[in-house]
């Protein structure tokens, strides 16, 4: 029954064409990279909204549960909420608090002097609230404090409960500094006692400095380099800024903040002027804010009449950040902050992240089943990022995509490769010799999964049609029910053709369906997603290994 009800499942949606609206879960693959982000603005009881848009995205969250007060002791803040937690656990997301002391130097400092007692509050506060560890962010400290940061981080790391992740977020270091801001985490060190550290590479440019990027290109590789020369790569996570900031005109002061999202509502009120600055991989704008124009608020302070330039990422500098990841091999990536980006960012991050990105498949009906197929190694795009999703598939792709999902040939294969070698023998079919595809479609045809298409001939670079990819099917499942008459539903169909029965078995056990109007249109050609979908949902019922037809 499992066989039926997947397969029934495939080739409805297969046949009919429907949209897919898939449900995300988060399944990630051992060789997945890893992705976090950090939980700060906005009401608590949003918060799982904000994840679910993130379409099974993440890894790990991390909240401000934990501040630093003053005196450097552990406040727990009022955003802690069990049913969040056990939200998060059930959708398999690890929740962390970060402990931050918001750039309240003395702060810091307290908390470092009195180490011993903040992590062991630490520790006993994961426990309590059943957390999945903690991200140290202490921040707008100095090389002064370099010892006593590493010692706290290793503190932890025998206080904690083991299993429980322990993680720092550091400061991006393009230009090697040993002092200052940058002076105050020991990148080596601190990797020894955390599971990663998580690279703040951005405020490139900040409230206060002069107008631009926040994090270009070159910013970005020299802050990769600086930590792979320190830092094992699995154990860095590259941050990615959710957020930009503006500049107004004859201000002797700016670089405030503004979110994502907020800049595409700026977009739609006033006139703006985009650029992208290629050498920087940084896009920005200039905007007319004009005094008639509806208010456009910021962090609740409206933006006054004039000229501004906002510095931001876009889909196009986000792409370029997520490659990184890929070209340095790194863990993954964290971004600050979830909310404050655009919800078509999760249309792509995953698959870019991952390396699994095609531009053609976004919002696509078959979207999820062909990320699915492509991460089993079922099968490929038709370039590095783009698939054609609505493309034909010919004879042959459709047998490879067979051969290497039912993973035929191991010992049939090398003995094939042995003889076409050796010339051995005559092949199959007479227009398949030399083809690309002709080994898959020697093995297929020697397991009774496809035939020719008469006078000796396979015709590899046909278009699959519809009657062609149930007949298909219905091999796989090897079915052996008896046939009826089945003219009256579909009334394209000829008796006694080749594919008559095998369609009429599969839609008396309601595998496949016509159209509306009664038709079948067995020769109506298929495409590479629909062949996707059937592929990727019968994968896991067809049985391995596929045993011949004459050796049953």
């Amino acid at each position: 029954m499992r066989k039926i009800m997947g397969l029934s499942l495939a080739l409805l949606v297969l046949c009919q064409a429907l949209s897919s609206s898939t449900a995300f879960s988060n399944n990630f693959s051992n060789d997945d990279k890893f992705n976090m982000t950090y939980l700060y603005f906005g009401k608590t009881s949003g918060y799982t909204q904000l994840v679910d848009r993130t379409k099974g995205s993440l890894n790990q969250i991390a909240i401000s549960f934990f501040d630093i007060d003053s005196s450097g002791g552990l406040v727990l803040t009022n955003r802690y909420s069990s049913s969040f937690l056990n939200d998060m656990h059930t959708r398999g997301i690890k929740v962390v608090s970060f402990l931050s002391n918001h750039w309240n130097i003395e702060a810091g400092r307290n908390a470092l002097r009195d180490r011993e007692k903040l992590a062991q509050d630490v520790a006993d506060a994961i426990d309590l609230w059943r957390l999945d560890g903690v991200n140290v962010d202490i921040e707008g400290l100095n090389e002064l404090d370099r010892d006593n940061y590493t010692d706290f981080v290793k503190l932890l790391r025998e206080k904690v409960s083991p299993g429980k992740e322990i993680s720092v977020a550091v400061a991006a270091n393009p230009f090697y500094i040993n002092k200052l801001w940058q002076g105050s985490y020991d990148y080596q060190e601190l990797a020894k006692h955390s599971d990663y550290l998580m690279i703040m590479a951005y405020d490139e440019s900040w409230q206060g400095s002069s107008p631009g990027p926040i994090a270009s290109a070159r910013f970005l590789e020299r802050s990769i380099n600086y930590a792979i020369e320190r830092v094992p790569k699995e154990k860095i996570v590259l941050g990615i800024p959710f957020y930009g900031r503006y500049w107004k005109s004859g201000s002797t002061y700016g670089g405030y903040g503004i979110g994502l999202n907020d800049i595409e509502k700026i977009k739609l009120k006033h006139e703006t002027y985009e650029f992208y600055d290629e050498d920087r991989q940084s896009p920005y704008l200039v905007v007319n804010v004009k005094p008639e124009d509806d208010k456009t608020y910021v962090f609740g302070t409206a933006l006054s009449p004039g000229f501004y330039t906002i510095w931001y990422e876009n889909e196009r500098s986000i792409k370029y950040k997520l490659s990184l990841v890929q070209k340095f091999d790194l863990k993954g990536t964290g971004s600050w902050s979830l909310g404050q980006e655009t919800p078509d960012v999760w249309d792509y991050y995953s698959l870019c992240l991952n390396g699994r990105y095609f531009e053609d498949i976004i919002g696509h009906w078959a979207e999820e089943e062909i990320i699915v197929a492509e991460k089993k190694g079922l099968i490929n795009g038709m370039t590095s990022n783009m698939f054609y999703p609505d493309g034909s598939v010919t004879r042959a792709q459709m047998t490879t995509l067979v051969v290497q999902m039912l993973e035929l040939g191991s010992g049939l294969e090398h003995e094939l490769e042995h003889e076409l070698e050796h010339e051995s023998s005559s092949v199959s079919f007479d227009d398949v010799e030399g083809h690309w595809a002709q080994k898959e479609i020697e093995i297929a045809n020697q397991y009774g999964i496809v035939f020719g298409t008469g006078e000796n001939r396979f015709e590899p670079e046909q278009h699959v049609t519809r009657e062609q990819l149930t007949v298909l099917a219905e091999r796989l499942l090897k079915l052996s029910e008896p046939v009826v008459d089945a003219r009256k539903q579909f009334e394209d169909l000829r008796k006694g053709t080749w594919s008559y029965e095998p369609i009429v078995r599969m839609a008396t056990f309601k595998f496949v369906k016509g159209y509306p109007d009664g038709l079948f249109y067995p020769d109506e050609i298929i495409t590479r997603a629909q062949m996707t979908v059937l592929i990727n949902n019968i994968e896991g019922f067809v049985e391995k290994p596929f045993v011949k037809w004459n050796e049953q």
